[in-house]
């Protein structure tokens, strides 16, 4: 029996305050700082005390702009559980590396139940935009290109046969149909456009970056799709075509249907690219007479390429092809 009040008395005595609660506020690198989601400003204004291990935080003059108080702390998971009681919100701003020392502690007082732990919330502050984790390939390049001693050493006429190597090793992954191979050995080609554009900023003469890059096919892009871009029309992929192809030699000022065409590439590949273009601009070039395999792998080159097949591709899956059949005869498997 209560000493203080008869039985049938209302019980008036203020319930125990709660734990409180902690919320973690992430924001991503790759945003610019300052740019928070209404969530995470509501969380800041409402918090008893924001606080912060990272005294060069990007957030930090955003959110003292904005009349935020933070405190420079770095509190284990016991002064956090302390700081909350009351019924308290403490909002603990994360570093970029995120809070695993914070986060493990808090963990481990639950599971101890020794303690009434304040409810424990993860809230971004900011997401990362489409293509975000580019601008985390730009700084890895940066860093690379400056204290590598073979990358610091590197030229565009040294990265060169990697290039060709990268490109061929993706349609390899292309045509197997490898899912995890594509995606590497498109990082792999990606590499080499940003090392190549990292390279270009040291240029003392005529340097470009990879926004440079990054702008010129931008515009190029809008300016040869006026059917998606501007009021022409374009209904199939033969009018896309002929678009491309006729604003592309307005760019370029080509005299001939086979300029900037690289002589350099793979014979079937050039061969059939002459006979796009020969078949595109509708000319009519008869085959130079000859004598010879390499006449003959033209015509076929020619003829593959009026049916639809490309050559290159076709070669390389006969050549597969052989070599099961070599590795058959040596009693192993293909």
């Amino acid at each position: 029996m209560n000493a203080h009040r008869p039985d049938d008395a209302p019980d008036t005595a203020a319930p125990a305050p709660g734990p409180g609660r902690v919320v973690l506020l992430t924001t991503s690198h790759r945003v610019a700082p300052g740019l928070l989601s209404w969530p995470a400003w509501q969380a800041l204004r409402d918090a008893d005390r924001v606080l912060c291990a990272d005294e060069a935080h990007p957030q930090l003059p955003y959110l003292r702009e904005a009349g935020i108080t933070v405190e420079q702390a770095a509190p284990t998971a016991e002064d956090l559980v302390d700081a909350c009681a009351g019924d308290r919100t403490v909002v603990v701003v994360a570093t970029v590396e995120g809070e695993p020392r914070l986060t493990d502690g808090l963990a481990r007082l639950a599971g101890s139940g020794r303690l009434r732990m304040p409810s424990l919330e993860l809230l971004p502050a900011s997401y990362d935009l489409p293509g975000a984790r580019l601008l985390d390939l730009i700084q890895v390049m940066d860093r690379i290109r400056e204290e590598c001693p073979w990358s610091s050493r590197q030229t565009h006429k040294g990265l060169a046969k990697y290039g060709i190597e990268e490109a061929y090793e993706l349609v390899e992954a292309i045509e197997e149909g490898d899912r995890d191979e594509l995606r590497e050995e498109l990082g792999d080609v990606l590499l080499q456009v940003v090392f190549h554009s990292r390279i270009a900023e040291e240029d003392p003469e005529a340097p470009f970056s990879i926004d440079d890059v990054a702008a010129t096919i931008v515009t190029k892009l809008i300016h040869r799709h006026p059917h998606v871009f501007g009021d022409a029309t374009a209904t199939t992929p033969e009018e896309v075509k002929e678009h491309w192809l006729r604003t592309k030699a307005v760019e370029k000022r080509r005299e001939s249907v086979t300029d900037g065409i690289p002589l350099g590439q793979p014979g079937l590949a050039l061969a059939s690219k002459l006979a796009s273009r020969v078949r595109t601009a509708d000319l009519d070039v008869s085959l130079p007479a000859g004598d010879g395999i390499g006449y003959e792998l033209l015509a076929m080159a020619v003829r593959a390429e009026a049916e639809g097949v490309d050559p290159e591709a076709a070669l390389r899956a006969a050549a597969r092809s052989y070599r099961d059949a070599v590795r058959t005869a040596e009693g192993l498997s293909a």
